[in-house]
């Protein structure tokens, strides 16, 4: 390919992606949010990114990120290789900015 990898999703499982034009339409349509919340003045959104972010470079694919938008940790991410790992990793930031925000 041109130095990155594309990837739909089948369920919550990887899928490569050859082709670029099946991928965009895939792409286009696909729900591609693993999860959102609410904390604070802080929205949390972790979503499936489709293009490998470790651009090869990792024993596996970086295609999940989660990212903070507003309040004290805005822009804060984290990225991650499978659904199950941004899920973990979306609790635990939520978790995080409860505690520092002192609410539960």
């Amino acid at each position: 390919m041109n130095g990155f990898q594309l990837y739909k999703l089948n369920g919550r499982e990887l899928v490569p992606c050859d082709n670029v034009l099946d991928w965009a339409r895939w792409f286009e349509t696909a729900d591609r949010h693993v999860a959102e919340t609410i904390v604070g003045d802080a929205r949390v959104s972790t979503v499936f990114l489709g293009l490998d972010h470790g651009f090869g470079n990792c024993d596996q694919p970086i295609v999940f990120e989660t990212m903070v938008f507003g309040g004290n940790n805005d822009g804060a991410c984290q990225r991650y290789s499978t659904w199950a790992e941004a899920e973990a990793g979306h609790a635990a930031i939520v978790d995080q900015l409860r505690s520092s925000n002192g609410k539960t």
